[in-house]
């Protein structure tokens, strides 16, 4: 009887990229199933769209080696465009709270100093949040 090999990954960062700041999502580890490893290439499972798998490859020596590789073949917003051999860390920004954006918006206002710019992108910055919060 053959002992089963423990499943492997390889990790990489989906970074939510998107042009409409309404779709958000914050940063978070993608892991990527290895299917075959031979003495020049590892081999994963990548999803392009969710549905259909597609398998990919890096360098075995250069990723065991530094810990993390970058794949040429892929663009910088795949998930599977930087890849680790560890579970990468992702420090999170901390959501200011509708109190610290209404000082904000009354600090960057025009009476007190501030260009209009400022006041019109913390008062966007202001009401985006307070939307968000009243819906949630």
């Amino acid at each position: 009887m053959s002992a089963v090999a423990p499943v492997e990954f390889l990790y990489g960062v989906d970074s939510g990229v998107s042009d409409d700041s309404r779709f958000y999502r914050p940063p978070r580890v993608v892991k990527f199933r290895i299917t075959k490893k031979t003495p020049k290439r590892i081999y994963y499972v990548r999803r392009d769209d969710g549905l259909t798998a597609s398998t990919g490859f890096v360098d075995r020596q250069r990723i065991e080696a530094d810990g993390e590789i970058y794949s040429r073949t892929r663009g910088w917003w795949a998930p599977d465009f930087h890849l680790y051999l560890e579970p990468p860390f992702l420090e999170q920004a901390k959501q200011p709270s509708i109190t610290e954006l209404k000082a904000a918006m009354a600090a960057t206002h025009p009476d007190r100093g501030g260009s209009e710019a400022e006041f019109i992108a913390a008062r966007q910055r202001y009401e985006h949040a307070r939307t968000k919060e009243i819906t949630a």
